[in-house]
């Protein structure tokens, strides 16, 4: 069954919980859009400058054609809450679909009596078990006043009200793409799902993919009535406020806004409609809400909207935001919060300073370049990862461009020739003179060959659990994804031939400790968002790996004096250079020396 036409928007926005996102994905999708939000308050702010009517001087002589609030500030309302499964409502006589009725609200005052709330039970009827739809009808009036045009009494400009639903669909495939590459009996006993042809009115290409509509039961109602007493002319309306406002025709003033606040309803507390679902809770509050607040939760619900249309957000990240918010450890979130920004800056210099070293570097001595090769690898297998799981394109653009500065450190670290002798050029690597004439060549052979054997169990291991236990798109899919994990659970493990050299060598004067500084700086930040963000175990396990190699590399950085003799990474000597200053300064004393005399 289709859903309703009024419900697109919220589809869409539902569909972020279906869990497809990785892990590596959420934890960078969500380091920039904590960045995100300081723009977003300050993007709201100068709109609000440039968009609110009360900057703009009115021509005395056009005040008849400013709209004002019908309402008065601390005027008294009363409620009606329906419950009905049809989008217009007109049976007001019927008590049965009365499910809430306050009386004596005062508008637009924040005391203890403008804020009421309910709980109850609904009992869904067989309708909306099968997909059905179900919508809340409000209506407010003046205290003493109907809402039911049939009455005698009835005055338009004293009641208003406004329709929302309750029930929202997302679409849910009954099976996915996946299967067992071993033709378990489970999948070949899988019916085939009915097919149903998705169709794009922009575009002439139909794709047919399994489509089944799943309601959702949303259990929390909140009802804000917005504080609002602007003037606004006829046709100064702000766009983010004129699709709210509604307009009474005869008089050309507008009704009080009602805002049916969803902004903390989370994907993972609606509750799935079914057969078997026989009550759903229920829990209604009324209340006001400021001109301020409900502006900023517009923006920043649109600027959500916005950057999953560019793919700068994944689907579900929204609310994996805003859990931060609501579960989060308010102390932390507030450290969280202000050291994220200082993320994208050490991020930026330990970028920098890692190209910085790599172009001035001319000696490999005590540097792994084998290890060079191995993070060069690791970052193509998880491209290509990507690649197959359908990523958005800016993360595909940065693991991109991940790939080709690897390549490029891979040219610093060595030799690189084209072998045109054959059909088909070859790309020919060679040590460097300052790798293989030393004792570096031959540690950095050993630490690859026992670090072979231990990474060679651990894919083999990983690969056939996951052949056995997991399902998969295709057998290149199955091999990518063994690949990944091993990267993504044992990539620790390419730092341990640089810690062997570095043990064998006795030193560490080596290393690019500036570049190191702000890497480790931002483990220390993702160590952060692991106790803030929810995340698997072995995920939050990651994070805390790459702080025990660094702390190995800090305990040899102490213990392994600094040999000055050693020729540096720009390749220069510490004493050659020492001697070279004092045999300068004695020739300026003479020279000083012999003017005076």
């Amino acid at each position: 069954m289709a859903p309703p036409v009024t419900q697109t928007a919220a589809v869409a926005d539902a569909a972020g919980g279906n869990g497809g996102a990785q892990p590596q994905q959420q934890q960078r999708g969500f380091g920039s859009t904590i960045s995100g939000i300081v723009r977003i308050a300050v993007f709201w702010y100068f709109a609000s400058k440039f968009f609110s009517p009360k900057q703009k001087p009115m021509d005395p002589s056009q005040t008849h054609h400013l709209m004002t609030n019908l309402f008065h500030k601390g005027e008294s309302l009363d409620m009606w809450f329906y419950l009905t499964e049809q989008e217009k409502f007109s049976d007001f006589s019927n008590e049965g679909l009365l499910y809430w009725h306050e009386t004596n609200l005062p508008y637009a005052v924040w005391t203890p009596e403008s804020v009421r709330t309910k709980s109850l039970k609904y009992y869904p009827s067989e309708t909306l078990q099968s997909n059905g739809s179900l919508y809340a009808h409000v209506f407010f009036a003046r205290s003493g006043f109907p809402i039911d045009p049939s009455d005698p009494e009835y005055q338009p400009l004293n009641s208003f009200g406004r329709t929302h639903p309750v029930a929202i669909y997302f679409p849910k495939r009954k099976v996915d793409k996946k299967k067992s590459l071993l033709g378990s009996p489970k999948d070949s006993d899988e019916s085939k799902p009915e097919v149903e042809k998705v169709v794009d009115k922009n575009s002439e290409v139909k794709e047919e993919v399994p489509v089944e509509w799943v309601a959702l039961w949303k259990p929390n109602v909140t009802i804000n009535l917005v504080d609002d007493f602007t003037h606004y002319s006829q046709n100064g309306v702000p766009p983010n406020i004129a699709p709210h406002l509604l307009v009474e025709p005869t008089s050309g003033n507008y009704y009080p806004t009602i805002y049916f606040n969803e902004f903390w309803l989370l994907r993972d507390k609606m509750i799935p409609i079914n057969e078997t679902v026989s009550e759903v809770p229920l829990n209604l509050e009324i209340s006001p809400i400021s001109m301020m607040k409900w502006q900023l939760f517009q923006q920043v619900d649109q600027s959500f909207q916005m950057q999953r249309s560019y793919g700068s957000m994944l689907d579900g990240e929204s609310d994996e935001l805003k859990r931060v918010f609501l579960e989060g450890n308010p102390y932390l979130l507030g450290i969280t919060m202000c050291v994220s920004m200082l993320h994208s800056v050490f991020d930026f210099l330990a970028f920098k300073n890692d190209i910085q070293f790599w172009n001035k570097n001319k000696s490999m001595e005590g540097l792994s370049a084998k290890s060079v090769v191995l993070n060069f690898i690791c970052q193509f297998v998880i491209f290509l990862y990507l690649l197959d799981n359908d990523t958005s394109w800016m993360i595909l653009a940065s693991s991109g461009v991940g790939v080709c500065i690897e390549f490029w450190k891979i040219g610093k670290a060595m030799r690189i020739e084209v072998d045109r002798s054959g059909m088909i050029p070859r790309l020919r690597f060679h040590d460097r003179e300052s790798y293989a004439s030393n004792k570096t060549k031959e540690y950095d052979d050993i630490a690859i060959k026992f670090l072979s054997y231990v990474l060679l169990l651990l894919v083999v291991g990983l690969s056939i659990y996951s052949l056995a236990y997991e399902r998969h798109k295709s057998w290149y899919s199955w091999i990518l994804s063994s690949l990944t994990s091993c990267v993504y659970m044992f990539g620790f493990i390419m730092m341990c031939p640089q810690l062997f050299i570095n043990y064998k060598l006795k030193s560490v004067a080596h290393l690019p400790w500036r570049q190191m500084t702000y890497k480790f700086l931002n483990t220390i930040i993702d160590d952060l968002f692991a106790f803030v963000i929810k995340m698997p175990i072995l995920h939050r396990l990651s994070v805390f790996r790459d702080d025990v190699i660094f702390l190995i590399y800090l305990y040899q950085r102490w213990v392994y004096p600094v040999d000055k003799t050693r020729v540096n990474e720009f390749g220069f000597g510490g004493e050659d250079e020492t001697a070279e200053k004092k045999l300068i300064t004695e020739k300026q004393e003479e020279e000083d020396n012999k003017k005076t005399n």
